[in-house]
């Protein structure tokens, strides 16, 4: 019953929207940003996308940021196993855009379909997936139950279900069961979690925990990225880097002390970079540094032969997580404040240490991994953060200390993607087209 009021509501909404779908795809808002991929229109050649060579495809379904980072290391993982034509989908314009700039040459990216039968119809029958990967929990149900109708074989990776969601999805059991038992296999990131889904109706012999993937070792390569920030803003063996990520609102007014104490006991130039988690707030943080008489400069207008300043606003997505590989002191927002937190082994990852505050509930998993460690620290308050960097700007053993424990941390970690590489190609068939093609059948006679 659930399910038919969800499909109703959305083919109503299909009906009223489609007859203006040009006029809203010239806006250049968040709504209108590739619209008709939403509403499953998609590059294609007959019934493939346009270009894809021949091959397995393996469509991967993601929400944002984050999850498009944990599919790039999924990819590289299987790319080393064999080949594949891949496809990604992602629900926001954000995400989308860091697809584009992580995985060019090597994925299709696309915006995710409207949860709309319609739309689904065109998307299946143009991508023609022989396996769906879903990413953590973007459970769209008529998605999944279209999926399975086609006689595409499904899995789940990075799964995770926090306290909370646990709690709501206990109230529409029956439903969410309906939803999650189309798997046929789940990588969950926790034993937490491999309970959650267990009681929600996940057979057992289903589930395996691996880890997050988004916490996967970075490549050698990567590390060039610090000596192009470094020379972007201009910072030198005397100066330290504090950064702050994912900044959410109302954070900054208790970072603003931990930063002027810090200033105080730098011997030199103190760099405060902070990242916004929605970069809509840019223009709030200027007004808020210019009342505190500071002066700010956004990345975006960085020069390397211009004087810089020193608090820079990051004012462009994808950019965060290569930052950290300057920063001496990195902070990861949204947990000063009841937010949930944000992904700490973003730090984790480059081997340094990462400092965040008391609010974790999303990064529970995560949270217990660095902090028995030593590789991050979670304080009670500002004062608390500035007390232990300023134990650490001093004590250069208790610092280096927590960096090589960050490594090894990181090491561990990746072999997430291995095992999550190793469900994904469990569960891939030998072939789907026939599936793919009866079900293409059925739609046109519908």
């Amino acid at each position: 019953m659930l399910y038919r009021f969800y499909v109703i509501i959305g083919t109503m909404f299909y009906l009223l929207f489609r007859p203006v779908l040009p006029l809203f795809s010239r806006s250049r808002g968040r709504f209108g940003y590739l619209l008709g991929e939403r509403f499953g229109f998609y590059p294609e050649n007959g019934s493939r996308i346009s270009g894809a060579p021949k091959g397995r495809t393996i469509w991967f379904h993601a929400a944002s940021v984050g999850e498009v980072r944990a599919v790039e290391c999924l990819i590289a993982e299987l790319e080393q196993r064999d080949n594949f034509v891949f496809v990604l989908t992602v629900t926001t314009g954000q995400g989308h855009r860091l697809a584009e700039k992580l995985l060019a040459g090597r994925a299709f990216c696309l915006m995710a379909p409207l949860d709309i039968p319609v739309t689904v119809h065109r998307a299946i029958a143009c991508i023609r997936p022989e396996l769906f990967v879903c990413v953590e929990t973007e459970l769209w149900p008529v998605l999944l139950r279209e999926i399975n109708q086609a006689g595409v074989e499904s899995c789940l990776v990075n799964g995770r279900i926090s306290r909370r969601s646990f709690a709501r999805y206990l109230w529409i059991r029956k439903t969410i069961r309906e939803i999650i038992t189309v798997f046929s296999g789940v990588a969950v990131i926790s034993d937490d979690d491999r309970e959650r889904f267990s009681a929600l109706g996940v057979c057992d012999e289903r589930i395996i925990v691996s880890g997050n993937c988004k916490y996967g070792e970075l490549r050698e390569k990567d590390f060039r990225l610090t000596d192009k920030y470094r020379r972007l803003f201009a910072i030198d063996d005397r100066t330290t880097v504090f950064v702050c990520g994912s900044v959410r609102s109302g954070e900054e007014k208790f970072l603003l002390p931990v930063y002027e104490g810090l200033k105080e006991k730098c011997s030199g130039r103190l760099l405060w970079i902070i990242a916004p988690r929605h970069l809509e707030r840019i223009p709030d943080l200027e007004k808020f540094f210019a009342n505190s008489n500071l002066k700010t400069v956004l990345f975006s207008r960085c020069s390397e032969t211009e004087p810089m300043a020193d608090i820079i606003l990051i004012d462009r997505i994808g950019e965060l997580a290569d930052l950290y590989a300057v920063g001496d002191f990195n902070f990861c927002g949204g947990s000063l404040v009841d937010c949930g937190g944000h992904n700490i082994m973003e730090v984790v990852r480059w081997g340094l240490p990462v400092y965040f505050g008391p609010y974790m509930e999303d990064f529970k998993d995560a949270v217990d991994m660095v902090v028995p460690a030593g590789a991050g620290f979670q304080v009670r308050d500002s004062e608390h953060l500035l007390a232990i960097m300023s134990l650490h700007l001093h004590d250069r053993k208790g610092y280096d200390e927590a960096c090589q424990a960050a490594t090894l941390l990181s090491r561990q970690s990746n072999r997430a993607a291995s095992i999550q590489a190793d469900l994904v190609l469990r569960v891939l068939p030998l072939s789907s087209d026939v599936a793919i093609n009866n079900y293409k059948k059925k739609q046109s006679e519908e």
